[in-house]
């Protein structure tokens, strides 16, 4: 009766094991939906990823109301053809649900099987586990490579070689693992990230792994000095308020006078800004706030930037040593904001696919969950100004220049999936009281034609059909 017990507690761990390492290996991949290996077959439940419609509440932007009525179904339809054409883009086959088969004698690799476009590997772990008897055969069959087995002394057990269907036979158990344990795959299409499945059958039991086909990304690092002013540009975006800026200058200068300050500037009537180690960029006029971050980002050289306002001002408690140290600590971070005055405003964000009509997407004031080890600091979507980021992250999300005076949470919608975001509120700085100014307020106060056009490029570009801010 013990060993039963023992017996049946292994097989409960090792389920558990391996069902957290296959969603591990998803996750690595970027592809964690239900993460069970092998497919579906007749003997086992029938689990499938259905899609699901989502409503818009009341309180919600329904955005097919900002779409052109005389055009809308033209509109939805070239959405439709765009959208078929980024899933054909971002398409693998990994994404593909797989369900382990209970009790089967097959060892395969469940993660980690890696090679490189129109390379080859040998296959790790390949064997079969089960009482002897006298003949044994496999096959494996894969799509869009080719097997063989390396090293092959006795041709005759081998059928396939070089093809996309490979069969094994052998008299022992011993040799049919010993040339499963030569068994290579090797790519054939040139794909920078994709995968493939290998179909792993013998008898009655059938198994499928997925094999990743990527290519290698070459490192790119920063040579950190030994102060902040080597980790760290300030950025900001200025427009009309030469009054505001230069006060943020003198203050930054107060706690950092050799920190770089980058400043992108799309005033009407430009006016240099002086200071010893600011880089000023004038744009053509009134170009907007993206538009300005995109330019001021790709200047800089440092690991890091922390964005401010252009009216904000640093005190004592502009600790950006702090923000280095949260995310050199934590280097899965992207983002890290502070508080702008008693203000650490922070929002996360819930997507729901939806249909063919299109998305939903909710953004609700809060955050996910506290980080572990790092105190005072939250999980969250999107946050406000002030933050630190990394700069090679933020430069694969960008920010839309569509979007000139009404966007902020955008730039955190486009990162979502891709940027992991975090509020430490410990960290602030404060808002400079607000100064007469009418050219500015004119066009800090955009028409409502402009939050239109942001909402119907809501409904085209991310494929929304409702929002609840």
């Amino acid at each position: 009766m013990s060993v039963l017990l023992s017996l049946t507690k292994f097989l409960l761990i090792s389920s558990t094991v391996t069902i957290l390492s296959i969603c591990y290996f998803y996750m690595e991949t970027g592809k964690c939906a239900s993460p069970l290996l092998h497919r579906t077959y007749n003997s086992m439940p029938n689990v499938t990823r259905q899609q699901k419609s989502c409503s818009c509440p009341r309180s919600g932007f329904d955005l097919r109301q900002f779409v052109n009525k005389d055009k809308f179904n033209d509109i939805v339809k070239r959405r439709a053809e765009v959208y078929e054409k980024d899933k054909l883009r971002k398409k693998t086959i990994l994404n593909e649900l797989l369900l382990a088969p209970p009790n089967s004698p097959l060892q395969y690799p469940i993660q980690g099987f890696i090679v490189s476009p129109l390379k080859k590997g040998i296959i790790p772990g390949l064997s079969v586990h089960i009482v002897q008897q006298q003949n044994y055969q496999v096959t494996l069959s894969v799509s869009s490579g080719v097997l063989a087995v390396e090293s092959l002394q006795e041709k005759g057990k081998v059928k396939g070689q070089g093809e996309k269907v490979l069969s094994i036979s052998a008299s022992s158990l011993q040799s049919l693992n010993d040339l499963l344990g030569q068994v290579s795959y090797r790519s054939t299409v040139y794909s920078i990230k994709s995968g493939d499945l290998v179909h792993f059958t013998f008898g009655q039991h059938k198994a499928i792994f997925p094999v990743v086909i990527r290519e290698p990304t070459i490192p790119v690092l920063y040579d950190l000095g030994k102060d902040v002013n080597s980790h760290v540009t300030v950025t900001t975006k200025t427009f009309l308020r030469y009054p505001e800026v230069n006060y943020l200058i003198r203050s930054i200068r107060t706690f950092y006078k050799d920190i770089k300050i980058i400043i992108a500037d799309d005033s009407i009537e430009p006016q240099k800004v002086n200071g010893t180690n600011i880089e000023q960029y004038f744009m053509p006029p009134a170009q907007g706030w993206f538009a300005g971050r995109n330019l001021a980002v790709s200047q800089v050289t440092t690991k890091y930037f922390l964005w401010v306002d252009d009216d904000f001002y640093f005190t004592e408690d502009t600790k950006i040593e702090k923000f280095v140290e949260i995310m050199e600590s934590m280097p899965e971070l992207d983002v890290v904001a502070g508080s702008v005055g008693k203000l650490a405003n922070s929002f996360t964000l819930i997507y729901e696919e939806g249909d063919e009509e299109g998305g939903c997407l909710t953004r609700v004031k809060g955050n996910y969950q506290p980080i572990p080890g790092i105190p005072n600091c939250f999980f969250t979507s999107g946050v406000i100004n002030f933050f630190l980021a990394r700069t090679d992250a933020v430069r694969k999300v960008g920010f839309d220049p569509l979007l000139k005076r009404v966007g902020h949470s955008e730039f955190f919608m486009d990162g979502l999936g891709e940027l992991l975001v975090a509020i430490c509120p410990e960290v602030g700085l404060n808002h400079q009281r607000r100064r007469a100014n009418a050219a500015y307020h004119h066009f800090r106060r955009p028409p409502k034609s402009d939050t239109d056009n942001k909402l119907y490029l809501h409904f085209f570009k991310n494929r929304l059909k409702c929002m609840k801010w």
